[in-house]
Parts: C-alpha cells; sequence; structure tokens
C-alpha cells in the first residue's frame, strides 16, 4: 500500500512499497499524489519501474511535444526551422489529444484531413515521422508506457491510400524569356526595394538555396581566391558545422563574382550581410512578379535546378558540381539535374560536315 504523509510545506510525500520495489515522490495536491500512488503500483505488478512525478502528469499528446523540444533544447540540439514548424503544427492539430486516445484511427483521420488541406504525400510523411520520434523518445528517455505501434500501423494505412509517399519531381526550368520577363518587372517595379535581379542571376550563378542567399556575409567572401564560404549548408546527415567553400565564376550564364562587385558598388557594405533581406520578403517578391508577367509554376527553389543543369551543360563533372551544389552523393544530386538535350552539341567537338550535304546524300 502506498503511505501519503502530508509535510509542514503543505506539501504530499507518496512513498511506495511493494514487491521489493521502494519509489517517493513530491506533490503539491493530495489528488495528484494519489493518482501517482496508483500508477506506480499498477506498474510495479506489470513488472515494470514506477515513472518519476514529471512523466506521471504528462496527459496529452502536446505535453509530448513540449517534453521533447525541452529534453532537445537541454542537449544542445534544440528544433531547427523546419522540424520546429512541423511541431508547431502537429500541436496545433493533435496537442490536445490524450495520450492513450492517440491510437491508429486517430492518426489515419489526421492524415486525411491534413491531405485535405493540402498536405502532399511527402509532407504527410513528414509528420507521420516525427509522431512517431516524439512517442518513441517519451518511451525509451522517459520510461512512459506508450507504444509506437499504432503509427506503424496508419502509415502502412496512409500508404496503402496513397497520401504518404515521395514526391513528385519537379523538372521545371524557366526559359531565357521568361527570366527577361521577371528582370524587366523586377527593374520597373519603383516600389521595389529589393535588388531582385541581382539575386536571382546571383541564385542561378551559385545554385544556392535562398536561405543561404539571405544569410552569407562579406567575411565569408574570399577575395584574392573569389571565394565564398557557406556556413551550416543543408545537410540531412549533419545539421550544423556543414561550411562549404564554393567558386565564384560564370559557368551558368550569369557572373557571380561580378555580380557581388556590382551589389558592393551599388549597395554599399552596410550590413554585415551581402543581401541582408529577409527570405520570405524575397520569395514574396518572386511570386509576385511570376504573376504579373505570366510566368506560371515557377518556384524560387527552382532556380537550384537550373543552375545545377546549367553546370552540367557547362561541361562539369559530377564531383565538379557537387562542389558548387553541397551534394554528398549522385541520386541527390540528380534530382536538381533537368538536363536540355539540345545542350550536348556543345559538349561534343563539330564535325566538318554541313547539314545540307547529308541531306544530299553527299
Amino acid at each position: 500500500m502506498a503511505s501519503i504523509t502530508k509535510l509542514p510545506s503543505g506539501a504530499y510525500r507518496v512513498q511506495i512499497r511493494r514487491k521489493g520495489r521502494y519509489a517517493s515522490e513530491t506533490f503539491l495536491r493530495r489528488d495528484d499524489a494519489h493518482r501517482w500512488a496508483r500508477q506506480a503500483e499498477t506498474r510495479v505488478d506489470q513488472g515494470l519501474a514506477p515513472n518519476k512525478s514529471s512523466v506521471s502528469r504528462l496527459q496529452t499528446f502536446g505535453d509530448l511535444i513540449d517534453l521533447h523540444i525541452t529534453d532537445m533544447c537541454e542537449v544542445g540540439k534544440p528544433p531547427r526551422r523546419s522540424k520546429a514548424a512541423t511541431l508547431t503544427t502537429l500541436k496545433r492539430d493533435l496537442g490536445k489529444e490524450r495520450i492513450g486516445h492517440l491510437d491508429r484511427q486517430k492518426l489515419i483521420d489526421y492524415g486525411k484531413t491534413r491531405a485535405e488541406q493540402g498536405a502532399g504525400p511527402v509532407t504527410l510523411g513528414i509528420d507521420i515521422g516525427v509522431i512517431k520520434m516524439i512517442i518513441t523518445h517519451a518511451a525509451a528517455v522517459h520510461g512512459l508506457d506508450i507504444s509506437p505501434e499504432p503509427v506503424d500501423l496508419a502509415r502502412v494505412a496512409l500508404k496503402r491510400l496513397g497520401l504518404i509517399g515521395k514526391g513528385t519531381e519537379r523538372d521545371r526550368r524557366p526559359s531565357t524569356d521568361e527570366l527577361n520577363r521577371l528582370f524587366r518587372s523586377f527593374d520597373d517595379n519603383e516600389r521595389l526595394t529589393l535588388p531582385m535581379t541581382r539575386i536571382v542571376k546571383f541564385a542561378v550563378a551559385t545554385a544556392m538555396r535562398l536561405d543561404e542567399i539571405c544569410r552569407i556575409e562579406w567575411n565569408d567572401l574570399d577575395v584574392d581566391r573569389r571565394m565564398l564560404l557557406i556556413r551550416d549548408r543543408k545537410d540531412p546527415r549533419n545539421k550544423t558545422g556543414n561550411d562549404q567553400r564554393i567558386p565564384l565564376f560564370a559557368a551558368t550564364g550569369f557572373d557571380a563574382w561580378a555580380l557581388l562587385i556590382a551589389h558592393a558598388k551599388g549597395f554599399g557594405r552596410f550590413d554585415d550581410r551581402i543581401f541582408p533581406y529577409n527570405s520570405r520578403s524575397v520569395g514574396t517578391a518572386f511570386r509576385r512578379a511570376c504573376r504579373s508577367v505570366d510566368v506560371r509554376n515557377l518556384h524560387f527553389h527552382d532556380l537550384r535546378h537550373e543552375g545545377t543543369s546549367r553546370l552540367f551543360e557547362a561541361g562539369l563533372a559530377i564531383e565538379q558540381v557537387a562542389l558548387v551544389t553541397g551534394h554528398k552523393d549522385w541520386k541527390m544530386l540528380r534530382r536538381y539535374t533537368h538536363l536540355q538535350p539540345e545542350a550536348l552539341h556543345a559538349l561534343v567537338p563539330k564535325r566538318a560536315v554541313s547539314p545540307s550535304s547529308l541531306l544530299a546524300g553527299e
């Protein structure tokens, strides 16, 4: 039996001795003390160790999310932007669900709702993966009596329903005419304070991501060697410290080095960052320009595809292109590469035979 003693401070101390196990916890409320005592005795009867009081207070899936974030921050690994956004979405949609009620059907219903809201197969797959991670963390680190099996079953069901799967690879490349129309739109917009033409050209010239462009600094520029250091470049296996030096050249049709020189002369170094702008503002300006000149289905990230493809069309080998884009293997690099077959003519030496002579059978 558990014994509950009221302390001089007004708190309640619970002590249980059962089947050779002893555990003690202190609570501010008597009801919480009784609840923990019942749970602790049940776990001992099941051959398990009693949970700590902090764990026993966890009631909802939102509590598990908060616990995970706290633990990761304590070890110096706070959630980064994409993961933090996923956690925010999960807490909004599932945070109030009781831990014991988050079963297979609840997760399937959640997946269907997210799909109706516009979440694609990859996004929903990430959501389900993070849910499993939260539950597994609580069970492994804190001994919470919860199984990730319902999450696995829900994943199988959502995959069978076609709601989870691989995303469709984009192969959208802007034409020269579309880029020129965008440039004219940027340059003619007197209210636009962002140097969008230069940013877009720099994106194609370097195949850099938008957030990378908006956080590189003048101190990262090696003027003598015409190199640029990109800090903490995105890598699924290495979240921090993945710094990479890239060359600034004109292999893609736009000269990255000349663009920075012109930018320094035109705007000056009034900030530590080379392009001291909010990446969301840049993305918004890009989308507005696309709508204004009727350039459809073009995302800013497609410029990274364009730059990567142009590097290959310029004759660079896979390992050379990877030195610019930061990709670790060909499988990932291939997803960003959409070569135009006619570009192969420039890579093969021309024979001294005219097309007319071939048609004439000479």
